[in-house]
């Protein structure tokens, strides 16, 4: 005997909403873990070249620093030790400040 217009193979609307939002969770449980999974796997792969990149910027310092040395040494043969390591500040800083007011410029211009 069928109770007045419910089949008996029809679920509660309770129990179908119950089980939309639990799969609605594990999709989203899997799509988050998809995403973190592809981040890793990037960070990875730029780990190495990350690394390389920074050694690089290292060595170019130090470039800088000879270069600076050497300037200082020249200086301090034409006009003495003090006053060439000072001008190959001078001339470092200058340079430095250059930079900086260009990139101040263009970080202005970008607004």
């Amino acid at each position: 005997m069928a109770s007045a217009g419910i089949d008996s193979d029809e679920q509660p609307i309770g129990e179908l909403f119950g089980r939309l939002i639990d799969e609605g969770k594990g999709y989203a449980r899997a799509e988050i873990g998809l995403v973190r999974v592809t981040a890793e796997a990037k960070a990875e792969a730029f780990k190495l070249p990350a690394l390389l990149l920074v050694g690089a910027l290292l060595f170019v310092i130090a470039g800088v620093v000879v270069l600076c040395m050497t300037i200082a040494l020249v200086l301090a043969t034409l006009i003495g030790p003090l006053a060439g390591g000072l001008a190959a500040t001078v001339i470092a800083f200058g340079i430095a400040g250059a930079l900086g007011l260009i990139a101040k410029s263009r970080l202005g211009a970008g607004r």
